[in-house]
């Protein structure tokens, strides 16, 4: 059940669980190619496979696009520590202490 849809981005290909399966390697090559395979279940979208690669604007973007990541665009503004120790030691150092 390969089919593009009509309102998506053409790198988007959709795919049911049964073809997922008996085509994986293909599915996956797609996924390394750029594209992304939208998993169907009875026809109801129930998962996607992003491609990982990429430059960080492009993965920022595909997160957008499937619905994981709302973003205005613009740079986060640094900020101070929430918390200062009274130690030389690090977080990651009291959190071991803490642990044992």
């Amino acid at each position: 059940m390969k089919a593009k849809r009509r309102n998506e981005a053409p790198e988007e290909t959709r795919a049911s669980i049964r073809e997922l399966k008996a085509r994986l390697s293909h599915y996956l090559r797609l996924a390394k190619a750029g594209k992304t395979v939208e998993i169907t279940e009875w026809g109801t979208p129930i998962g996607r496979i992003l491609p990982s690669s990429g430059r960080i604007e492009e993965r920022v973007q595909s997160l957008a696009h499937s619905g994981l990541l709302a973003w205005n665009g613009r740079k986060l503004r640094s900020r101070s520590p929430v918390a200062k120790l009274r130690t030389r030691k690090t977080v990651a150092q009291l959190l071991i202490e803490g642990r044992q």
